[in-house]
């Protein structure tokens, strides 16, 4: 009897699919979370074995920075990068995402590192997006909460402004009860909507516009592909 597997499992295999995907020589951007940790685990190995050689990659968080260091991943800026390649930097960027819906949009930042996820994505010529099924829902903030990166000054009133929304909005706490604080020193503020987000498109409009409100873990329109493990089969989703 086969086993099923389990939500790690299918991680690893999303992950050895996204791995596909690299050539030897790429200037890569090298996302955060549980699921890219796996592809960082898989990239290294490659590059010990020889199998992959000469790739370089900016890291979306200080956290993957230290992970890419111990396994021996060459790391670089988004700067240098820009210099060898003004246009189009990045050859690919490989990241997971909380949430998936039918059009490829996104939810992500639950790994506390969006904002940066979010500049280096868009600084690439595909975006390679790496989930386990149970990350698809028919409509965003279905399942997760939306994070919001938010400027530490005034918290309460960006709190009370969120909560306008049509949503039930909260400041992220430590278990100590203090505020989660970003790599860049910003606060982040989790957004209930009940039943999903009704219009991603005018919600991130209205983030975007707001002081105060750095920048949301909304990603629409930005995946190139998303390759999604299931316990049946891989499905890569996109062009």
């Amino acid at each position: 009897m086969s086993s099923i597997p389990t939500n790690t499992n299918l991680k690893e295999q999303a992950a050895r699919r996204a791995l596909e995907y690299l050539r030897s020589g790429m200037l890569i951007g090298l996302g955060s979370g549980s699921t890219t940790n796996i592809f960082a685990d898989l990239l290294g190995e490659q590059l010990r074995l020889g199998t992959l050689k000469d790739i370089q990659a900016v890291p979306t968080s200080e956290s993957t920075a230290a992970r890419a260091r111990t396994l021996g991943i060459p790391l670089t800026t988004l700067s240098q990068a820009i210099k060898l390649h003004p246009d189009a930097p990045l050859d690919l960027v490989v990241d997971g995402a909380d949430e998936v819906d039918p059009h490829l949009n996104l939810i992500k930042g639950l790994g506390r590192a969006l904002l940066r996820e979010k500049i280096i994505a868009i600084h690439t010529r595909m975006f390679i997006v790496i989930v386990d099924q149970s990350k698809l829902v028919s409509r965003l903030g279905e399942k997760v909460p939306l994070p919001v990166e938010i400027l530490p000054f005034e918290t309460d009133a960006h709190i009370n402004w969120l909560s306008s929304l049509g949503c039930r909005a909260e400041l992220w706490l430590e278990q100590d009860r203090s505020p989660i604080t970003t790599d860049n020193g910003n606060y982040l503020a989790l957004c209930h909507f009940e039943g999903g987000i009704p219009d991603a498109v005018d919600l991130s409009h209205k983030l975007a516009e707001r002081p105060g409100i750095i920048e949301s873990g909304l990603f629409l329109g930005m995946a190139s592909r998303v390759v999604v493990a299931g316990a049946m089969n891989m499905v890569v989703l996109g062009s």
